[in-house]
């Protein structure tokens, strides 16, 4: 078994989220959850079949972001992998019904970092066995970077 670490592509004002999946209507059921759960979004999916035709299916109403998820999603190589980037929405108000989706069996990240996925390559194919979701933390936070958090998070809406 070798491991390796794939630099995935997230664009810039983008969001990336990577996961476990199964079975081909994968890539419609994320289609539709993203579709419906942030209607202005522009987004792509892509879905990696592990048997049959071992296809990367897609959806999306982005083509450079339909592009971008079928680049990621080469570069790991490994079967039964779907990738979503999304702009103009954030993947909070998504996460719960992907991870609901019947097909879902992991969510390994929801970034707008610098990510790598770990893969690990066996005779048989491919595997991501985790991420690398951005950077080492540099210490704990002081009384005014929690102002800054809380004030950040009330500029953006996401609290009262």
């Amino acid at each position: 078994m070798e491991l390796k670490s794939v630099r995935l592509d997230v664009p810039d004002g983008a969001n990336l989220i990577l996961g476990q999946t199964h079975f081909i209507k994968t890539a419609e059921d994320l289609y539709e959850i993203v579709a419906t759960g942030a209607p202005g979004a522009r987004f792509g999916v892509a879905f990696t079949e592990a048997s049959g035709p071992c296809l990367i299916r897609t959806e999306g109403n982005d083509e450079g972001l339909i592009a971008v998820c079928v680049k990621n999603l080469q570069a790991i190589g490994a079967g039964h992998v779907f990738c979503i980037i999304l702009k103009e929405a954030f993947p909070i108000a998504l996460l719960n019904q992907i991870k609901n989706c019947p097909e879902v069996c992991n969510v390994l990240c929801a970034t707008a970092n610098q990510v790598e996925a770990i893969v690990a390559e066996t005779e048989q194919g491919a595997g991501v066995m985790g991420v690398v979701d951005g950077f080492a933390p540099k210490g704990a936070e002081g009384p005014e970077d929690k102002t800054q958090r809380r004030e950040f998070l009330r500029k953006i809406g996401y609290k009262l």
